[in-house]
């Protein structure tokens, strides 16, 4: 304990100090209603009129200091409101509009009302490897899904810099998820104590992710762990970019040795890209019909212009119309549009763009929408 030396000025704690003028008005109204009861006569008088007047005065103290305890707690609210959109802002951030040439917009869109982030993540960097981006959707919601969606951005915003390949940057993840799994196993260390559906949680925790990589050249590879292929708008047209198998996602089984990216051939000028998590093409109406992303996001690119954020209205609008509310799942969009003003002939480029005989064939998940 640090003494003060006799005869200098105690100092007082902040938390103390920063307490003492919301206690003014609460002091002041009990002083006031001390005073009145001890120095009034009409305090101690037992006429009807009196009575009522000392009624009166007390409820009017009794409103105030109620009043006065709601303004202060209003107060709180909104500064751990702006704390906490602080905190999420940095979590999930907006891309810059403009990312090494390519024009970038996102969106995330909460189940939860109370919520503006949860189990989806998103990011896309500019690096000298090209601009490298990332869309994951953490198995259910709440803190813990939060709290995983962080672990894996983080370590993607480091790795993306630092390794020369994209099956690095994937590793990198894997690793951060088993960092984060040992984490939560140090810090509930009593695993008889959790219930049933706690551990069942646990055990089932995984991210699907996917991982692109841009060259300048307009060049596109990617590696996939068990989320949608991002759809490519190309004209009046929006067709999957690719229909390769995904590897599982992070955290069900471990990575095999080999990842070969897979080509996606080249994203030419006034081309986009639009990643997505599964709560856009899985969002119902009231009859039950999936949301028909595919369509809308046609419609998107035959408007003039068709920028990333005009694609993201279109869609958002019309989802909110289709589910007539807030979806029941968390929806992430993030739309990458190249601006650059490269060479090469648009149909060549093409048909590198489209897949080969070669590649596996296509998952259920990019089906069109009935």
């Amino acid at each position: 304990m640090i003494r003060s030396k006799p005869g200098a000025p105690r100092r007082v704690p902040p938390r103390l100090r920063s307490r003492v003028p919301g206690l003014a008005v609460p002091t002041a109204l009990g002083a006031t209603a001390v005073a009145y009861r001890m120095t009034c006569p009409l305090a101690h008088d037992d006429a009807l009129a009196a009575r009522l007047i000392s009624s009166a005065v007390m409820c009017a103290l009794g409103t105030g200091l109620v009043v006065h305890a709601r303004h202060r707690l209003l107060r709180e609210l909104r500064r751990s409101r702006r704390t906490a959109e602080t905190a999420q802002n940095a979590l999930l951030r907006p891309p810059p509009p403009r990312v090494d040439g390519l024009a970038a917009a996102a969106v995330h869109l909460s189940a939860d009302p109370e919520a503006r982030i949860g189990g989806d993540l998103y990011e896309a960097v500019a690096t000298e490897h090209g601009v490298r981006a990332v869309i994951g959707d953490v198995r259910g919601h709440g803190l813990a899904a939060v709290e995983t969606a962080a672990a894996v951005l983080g370590s993607f915003r480091e790795a993306a810099h630092d390794e020369a390949e994209l099956a690095g940057v994937l590793r990198r993840l894997e690793r951060a998820m088993a960092r984060r799994r040992r984490e939560r196993d140090l810090a509930a260390p009593d695993a008889a104590a959790a219930s049933t559906a706690q551990q069942a949680a646990f055990a089932e925790e995984f991210v699907t992710v996917l991982l692109l990589e841009i060259l300048p050249d307009g060049g596109v590879r990617a590696l996939n762990c068990g989320h949608p292929w991002p759809y490519l708008l190309t004209g009046a047209r929006a067709e999957p970019l690719v229909r390769a198998d995904p590897l599982p996602p992070l955290g069900m089984f471990p990575l095999p040795p080999g990842l070969p990216t897979v080509p996606c051939g080249r994203l030419l000028p006034g081309d986009a890209l639009v990643l997505y998590t599964d709560g856009a093409e899985e969002a119902r109406d009231a009859g039950g019909r999936f949301f028909p992303l595919r369509d809308v996001l046609g419609e998107a690119a035959r408007t003039t212009p068709s920028t990333p954020r005009s694609v993201l209205c279109t869609v958002l609008t019309e989802l909110l119309r289709h589910t007539a509310g807030p979806p029941k799942d968390d929806v992430a969009l993030l739309v990458l549009r190249n601006e650059r003003h490269g060479e090469g002939t648009r149909s060549g480029a093409r048909q590198a763009a489209r897949p080969s005989a070669a590649q596996p064939h296509p998952t259920d998940r990019l089906q069109s929408p009935a």
